[in-house]
């Protein structure tokens, strides 16, 4: 069976490499080094399926004692979900998107949780669930408000002083067969 582009960008550790590429243009050796958890041939395996689905591209090649070094950029068109692409989907196939994507902050929350020493207030956890009321034209506006927040700091250099937070959006609304009590 096919793999379908969700399939491909949701897996979590092509989901880390697409993330790491969202800042700059790397090596597999500067990945390798930001994601130490990731065995090196896992990594190799996983960035190549992303090259060849043309989700990340070369940018550079250095030739670097007797081998060639490439340095991979994100194709932004080709790392996200489009409505097109989502159409047609069944309930099955939204649900088995929705586990991904969840699985994905799961195994982070995981790792966060299972280090020596925790402490949610100073590194910041949190989990939010807020209900607002908006019209579309209220709701496009806040869309395009956070985008603009986002756009402000996405593009942050990894610095010993700066933490990776991973910020999670989930919209979900109110399902129109919902009946009035």
């Amino acid at each position: 069976m096919k793999e379908t582009k969700a399939d491909l960008i949701l897996h979590p550790i092509r989901m880390k490499i697409l993330q790491l590429l969202v800042n700059d243009s790397l090596t597999a050796q500067q990945m390798k080094e930001r994601l130490p958890e990731i065995p090196q041939a896992t990594l190799y395996r996983h960035l190549k399926k992303l090259y060849e689905s043309g989700t990340v591209f070369v940018v550079d090649e250095q030739q670097i004692r007797g081998t060639v070094e490439k340095q991979y950029a994100l194709q932004p068109k080709d790392a996200s979900i489009t409505a097109d692409e989502l159409k047609g989907y069944s309930k099955d196939q939204y649900m088995s998107l929705f586990m991904k994507y969840m699985a994905n902050l799961l195994t982070e929350y995981e790792q966060y949780v299972s280090q020596e020493l925790v402490d949610f207030e100073k590194d910041g956890v949190s989990m939010r669930q807020v209900s607002i009321n908006l019209s579309d034209e209220e709701f496009k506006e806040l869309i395009g408000e956070l985008g603009q927040v986002y756009a402000k700091v996405i593009k942050n250099q990894p610095t010993p002083n700066r933490t990776k937070r991973t910020f999670a959006n989930l919209i979900i609304p109110e399902s129109k067969s919902r009946g009035v009590d």
